[in-house]
């Protein structure tokens, strides 16, 4: 826990947590709190659509939208954004890190609403048929919900091919959380990493993200702060009556 490093648009300190901090926060809000996993994904899906649609409207509203999107929460989370973002008419396409037969739990109901929609959905691996274009893929603003807090060594596979993509062939990068092949905790990039222009980090901003160049935003999940209470972990509310505010590093 950090109560130094990021603050508010009125210079109020706001608490950082380390990887672990953050998943026990989610157990508590999960198994003693109630607030399920589906419900806060919607929450970051949505936030995040909104991160993007500001991004967009910065001489960029013209621009495809593609959202690589890897299993479990983080992934879950870009794909909820990209059906925010369909529902509004923007031309969006999902790029998956692994078969489509590998995304399970409440991440696969949110890949099978886009597939409902027909909203176009690839597989990096090989999984479609034809195999996408990588670097056609990753034209306009790209959506980074690959990895999340939960780096444990150094990507690989196509979850690496994707992330070393990104650099070359975005005009603009968003990541979800914590940006894909950087620790959560430490901010080490132990391999290739994601360089986002903007990070929409859940909850509450996570220690690593201070080594995190590019622009920082802090999305409610609707987490109560009795979840934290019971973990002894300071918060004080920093959205005020808004859902999501920009964080600066000091």
């Amino acid at each position: 826990m950090d109560t130094a490093t990021f603050v508010d648009p009125d210079g109020r300190p706001v608490t950082a947590v380390t990887a672990a901090e953050m998943r026990a926060v989610d157990r508590v809000a999960v198994e003693e709190v109630g607030l399920d996993l589906p419900r806060m994904m919607e929450h970051a899906g949505r936030g995040l659509a909104e991160a993007v649609l500001e991004v967009r409207s910065s001489n960029r509203s013209e621009l495809p939208v593609t959202v690589l999107a890897g299993n479990g929460g983080n992934g879950g989370g870009g794909l909820a954004c990209a059906r925010h973002l369909a529902n509004r008419n923007l031309s969006v396409r999902v790029v998956l890190d692994r078969a489509r037969a590998e995304v399970d739990g409440v991440t696969a109901e949110q890949l099978g609403i886009l597939e409902a929609m027909d909203v176009p959905v690839e597989a990096a691996d090989g999984d479609s048929d034809p195999d996408p274009d990588i670097d056609a893929a990753l034209e306009g603003v790209v959506i980074d919900a690959l990895i999340g807090y939960g780096l444990t060594g150094q990507p690989r596979g196509a979850t690496a091919e994707l992330i070393e993509a990104v650099g070359s062939a975005s005009e603009a990068t968003v990541s979800l959380d914590v940006p894909s092949g950087t620790n959560a905790t430490t901010g080490e990039r132990p391999g290739v990493a994601v360089e986002p222009d903007l990070t929409a980090t859940l909850a509450l901003p996570k220690t690593g993200v201070a080594a995190v160049d590019g622009d920082l935003l802090l999305v409610d999940l609707s987490i109560p702060s009795t979840a934290y209470d019971r973990l002894g972990i300071g918060y004080t509310n920093p959205f005020g009556e808004a859902f999501s505010v920009p964080l600066s590093r000091t």
